[in-house]
């Protein structure tokens, strides 16, 4: 179109594995200009020494104040978002954040799960398409939701959110494995591949920094919880993607061929979900913006069980964000990514 010009983006943080990821997928979409990359530890290096696949001409920088981009992603650890969004924000800049700094609206639940204080107002729009996709349309700032979290959710928003209420629901059990790349490109002794190959390990059992996070968006809280919620992270011997398995009692026993119609009819206008005849798989959706979903029914006590599979840099990070993106610019929501 002449005489159009594409909003400009940096990525701050950009040299981790998700900030990674979302250069990659900024730089080949066709309606915006990918235009600096901040990266702390890598300034001055060029992005063809660190991850040659992404084939990127581009050199790191230090963030030396707020740039002259149309719009921000940060991908930096959390509580480094805090420090840089409100200046952002002040100058005007379109925000999306990766991090968890913003997720939750409650600064308790922020302090006991993610052991930092925060103001009471640091809350952004809590970006997740299939749910909230018209607020994030009017949004100038985005929180991003976390790889564990969107697995989570997408799988249990069908039966805790309307048409069905959260009062279906009486518990929820949930395990899920994650890909080492989950854990960030920082070198951990435990997360090496003599450590990890054959294994697969529990952590933060019972106190995972998603927990408040997946509970909120079901219109519920980890202060109060108008169900029961069990939930086992673990880590598992792959790269990328995330598989949860969700066993869920319900009120009223109800024919999972109703249930399995009512997630069909639940996600009818979601580009990236896709109800699975038979359980989801991690390589059927790696390097992808897809959340597989398959649900059953036990044929013991006829308790729900639904099962996901996402890619965790993608449609737990980097993809879900771009997809915020173009949700927030007015483009199609799959431009970019499909």
């Amino acid at each position: 179109m002449r005489g159009y010009k594409k909003p400009t983006v940096s990525i701050i943080g950009a040299s981790g594995y998700s900030g990674a990821e979302l250069s990659g997928m900024i730089a080949r979409h066709p309606s915006v200009k990918l235009e600096n990359l901040y990266a702390y530890s890598q300034a001055g290096n060029k992005v063809s020494d660190i991850y040659p696949a992404l084939n990127l001409d581009m050199t790191y920088r230090a963030y030396e104040g707020v740039p002259e981009s149309d719009i921000c992603f940060l991908a930096l650890p959390h509580g480094e978002a805090l420090k840089l969004v409100p200046e952002l924000l002040d100058n005007g800049k379109m925000v999306i954040d990766l991090s968890g700094d913003f997720r939750l609206k409650n600064p308790a639940e922020h302090l006991t799960y993610y052991k930092q204080e925060k103001p009471a107002d640091a809350w952004m729009t809590y970006a997740m398409p299939e749910l909230f996709h018209d607020e994030i349309s009017q949004a100038k700032a985005a929180s991003n939701p976390g790889c564990y979290a969107t697995s989570i959710i997408l799988g249990l928003a069908p039966v805790c959110r309307p048409p069905m209420s959260c009062g279906t629901v009486t518990s929820v059990s949930c395990s899920a494995l994650s890909g080492l790349s989950g854990a960030g490109r920082s070198a951990k002794t435990e997360l090496s591949f003599s450590e990890m190959n054959n294994n697969i390990r529990a952590y933060k059992v019972g106190m995972h920094q998603h927990t408040p996070e997946i509970l909120q968006a079901l219109g519920t809280s980890a202060t109060s919880p108008s169900f029961g919620f069990a939930f086992t992270p673990m880590i598992a011997p792959l790269t990328r993607g995330i598989y949860t398995v969700l066993n869920i009692s319900l009120e009223k026993q109800l024919p999972v061929s109703e249930i399995k119609e009512h997630y069909r009819q639940f996600y009818r206008s979601a580009p990236f979900v896709r109800i699975c005849s038979n359980p989801p798989e991690v390589l059927h959706v790696a390097h992808t913006n897809f959340c597989d979903i398959h649900v059953t029914q036990s044929a013991q006590d006829g308790s729900l069980i639904v099962i996901t599979a996402i890619d965790n840099l993608v449609k737990g990070a980097a993809g879900q964000a771009v997809q915020n993106m173009n949700i927030m610019l007015g483009y199609d929501e799959t431009l970019g990514i499909m």
